[in-house]
């Protein structure tokens, strides 16, 4: 079965970094582009994040370019979100996903408040 745990979110400052991780399992993770997806109440869930299957390729909403920088292990089966400089417009529940599948996690929540 396809899981992916999301973790590492929490509160922090603005300014602060938070890396998230999201640990993936059912598949075989290598052949997948992953993506990470951040969700507000009441808005559509949008791309923060992508990166193929081998790592050397990444993309990024305008929002975060230059904040965040996505990666994988793919000896770990995990993908990572560093956030860096973050910014109260960041306070979102964040999920990752394979491209081409229809699979979440749980997802993870950052909040960035003074």
């Amino acid at each position: 079965q396809v899981q992916l745990v999301e973790s590492g979110g929490g509160l922090v400052q603005p300014g602060g970094s938070l890396r998230l991780s999201c640990a993936a399992s059912g598949f075989t993770f290598s052949r997948y582009a992953m993506n990470w997806y951040h969700q507000v109440p009441g808005k559509e869930r949008e791309l923060v994040a992508s990166i193929s299957s081998t790592g050397g390729s990444t993309n990024y909403a305008d929002s975060v370019k230059g904040r965040f920088t996505i990666s994988r292990d793919n000896t770990k089966n995990t993908v990572y979100l560093q956030m860096n400089r973050l910014k109260p417009e960041d306070t979102a529940v964040y999920y990752c996903k394979a491209s081409r599948m229809d699979y979440w996690g749980k997802g993870t929540q950052v909040t960035v408040s003074s």
